[in-house]
């Protein structure tokens, strides 16, 4: 029987004990910390290490995710720090209460079938004016994932990103859509460069 998407990050979440290292994505981090701080969404925050970070510099977030134990420990993370919350539910029909300054979706893959386009137009909208939409992906799978060998596994790339949101143009203004390279290390200590997606939209 197949699994549901629910069932696929639930079950990824209960069988490790730490799914994430818990810390910021470093691509992330390089790109919002010139940002200035204001409301925040984190799509699929799973155990909270952007949305902690945001909240650390100020920010206000709201993180978001479908895995009921990643929302646990994402709470775990942000014990004592205030302006942070954490919210289980599926992005897929999931909204938030008001616009925010700053929507930020970092490595939204899924082996198991999801309208991750729809679910990032949507957000989009979530955007207020002035404020800007982060997107960050694999551009090619981590040399020590289950991936790394498999050539029919295709990843998103900025401008595919971009084509396929086919937000107004007159009401968006792309600030950066490249590919970064950034050294990191596995679960398991191992050591790779990885190569990561940027697409980030200022909407006016």
């Amino acid at each position: 029987m197949t699994e549901s998407l629910a069932e696929h990050w639930e079950n990824q979440y209960r069988e490790h004990a730490g799914r994430w290292s818990g810390k910021v994505n470093a691509t992330v981090a390089g790109v919002v910390e010139g940002l200035a701080p204001g409301t925040a969404i984190d799509l699929a925050c799973g155990e909270g290490g952007d949305a902690v970070w945001l909240a650390q510099r100020g920010w206000s977030v709201t993180g978001v995710d479908i895995s009921p134990t990643a929302v646990e420990r994402a709470r775990a993370a942000a014990a004592g720090l205030g302006g942070i919350e954490f919210v289980a539910a599926d992005l897929g029909d999931w909204e938030p209460p008001a616009a925010v300054d700053l929507v930020t979706s970092s490595f939204m893959h899924s082996r198991v079938e999801f309208p991750r386009v729809d679910i990032l137009r949507r957000a989009a909208g979530w955007v207020l004016p002035g404020g800007h939409l982060l997107v960050v992906t694999h551009a090619e799978a981590p040399p020590w994932s289950g991936l790394a060998h498999d050539h029919h596994h295709e990843f998103p790339t900025p401008q595919g990103d971009l084509d396929a949101l086919a937000l107004d143009p007159e009401a968006w203004t792309v600030v950066r859509a490249e590919i970064l390279e950034r050294h990191a290390t596995g679960r398991a200590g191992e050591q790779g460069l990885l190569k990561d997606g940027v697409l980030l939209l200022h909407r006016r």
